[in-house]
């Protein structure tokens, strides 16, 4: 990371009465990144979005845009543009209207608002609509139109607060490839906040993931889901989430091992994990890294099972099972593989190049 970040957070803090939403967080942004906030909701991630927005005051702290401190600067002031769930467009207005409005109040000239409305439409495929109302609009034109009114002010840094949590399943889909080449195309630093952690993943440049108003971890999408540093982060990313299985840690000549009820899983030696007898720990593994064979793999455990549910998605099912009286998923290829056969499983092959531990009282990640 480069010494002259364009978004800081040094120490934030946000309190309302005695009660602490948003407790003393550190972020530093750099110029063109796109940084996802991510959380279950009601965790503090739209708070820290709009408190460098600056609608929202700091109890405690500094956040800085493009190296200066901002904490006492109003908000049109601080040259950024925010694009919200709700729209926020003008009803009475034509789209061309909405996406000038800004320049309009800041008494831009009549030539440099056609230019930069042109520009915006140009980019967003808007040109047709220019002369449309929002209630003429579907919910994706309207996002749009949005988008564009932050695009015209040229500012330092967008914020996006969950601007795709209104539209349907194809639309965010199919939104979420407009931001990125947006992104890719403008080059600003952006700053989006969502409690779906697919949008977090295919967005991200680095993704932010809060819990109580605290920084859990902050990494690249493939960091944060191959290596999560506690039990939280390896549950909240990825779909279906990891497996967690409680488990005790026995030491056999052969080495370590976790024990379950019946169940016994070899732990492959790594530098620098420790271990010791009788410790309570979570096995980790991921649903894609469990399989109904061991075809192709080199260093696998197999294990008993019992399979309680099958859902069938097109090229894939998920395996509902019991592990030693746990529950657990599998995800697996349905092509080669009936339903039928799937739910006479009785063991499956778990891939320990995958495996992750985290320790049963702390819940880090120790392994």
């Amino acid at each position: 990371m480069s010494s002259n970040p364009n978004v800081t957070l040094n120490k934030v803090y946000k309190r309302y009465g005695d009660v602490e939403v948003v407790k003393g967080i550190d972020l530093a942004i750099e110029k063109k990144e796109f940084i996802v906030l991510v959380d279950p909701s009601g965790c503090g991630k739209s708070t820290t979005l709009r408190m460098i927005a600056g609608l929202e005051g700091i109890s405690d702290g500094e956040v800085g845009v493009a190296g200066r401190v901002v904490n006492n600067v109003a908000p049109k002031d601080r040259d950024v543009a925010m694009v919200f769930q709700n729209y926020a467009l003008y009803p009475h207005l034509n789209v061309y209207d909405n996406i000038s409005f800004g320049l309009k109040l800041r008494k831009a000239n009549k030539e440099e608002v056609e230019a930069s409305v042109k520009e915006a439409s140009s980019i967003l495929g808007l040109d047709q609509y220019l002369e449309r109302r929002p209630a003429d609009l579907s919910g994706g034109q309207r996002q749009r139109v949005a988008m564009g009114r932050a695009i015209v002010r040229k500012p330092e840094v967008f914020l996006f607060d969950e601007p795709l949590s209104n539209l349907d399943a194809k639309l965010r889909t199919q939104m979420r490839a407009e931001i990125k080449r947006l992104h890719k195309r403008l080059g600003v630093t952006t700053v989006y906040v969502t409690h779906d952690q697919v949008e977090a993943m295919t967005l991200a440049d680095r993704i932010v993931i809060m819990r109580d108003g605290k920084i859990e971890q902050i990494g690249s999408p493939m960091e944060v889901f191959t290596k999560p540093v506690n039990t939280f982060v390896a549950s909240f990313m990825g779909s279906p989430p990891m497996n967690l299985i409680k488990g005790v840690m026995v030491q056999e000549e052969a080495g370590f091992f976790i024990k379950l009820k019946d169940n016994k899983v070899p732990v492959p030696a790594r530098e620098g994990c420790t271990f010791t007898e009788g410790q309570k720990v979570y096995l980790g593994i991921r649903p894609e890294d469990m399989y109904l064979s061991s075809n192709g793999l080199n260093n696998f455990e197999r294990i008993s099972c019992h399979v309680d549910l099958v859902e069938p998605l097109g090229a894939e099912a998920l395996l509902h099972i019991k592990l030693d009286g746990q529950d657990a998923v599998v995800k697996t290829d349905s092509r080669n593989t009936s339903i039928d056969e799937m739910s006479e499983s009785s063991e499956i092959f778990l891939n320990l190049d995958y495996l992750h531990i985290f320790d049963g009282v702390t819940e880090n990640s120790i392994y």
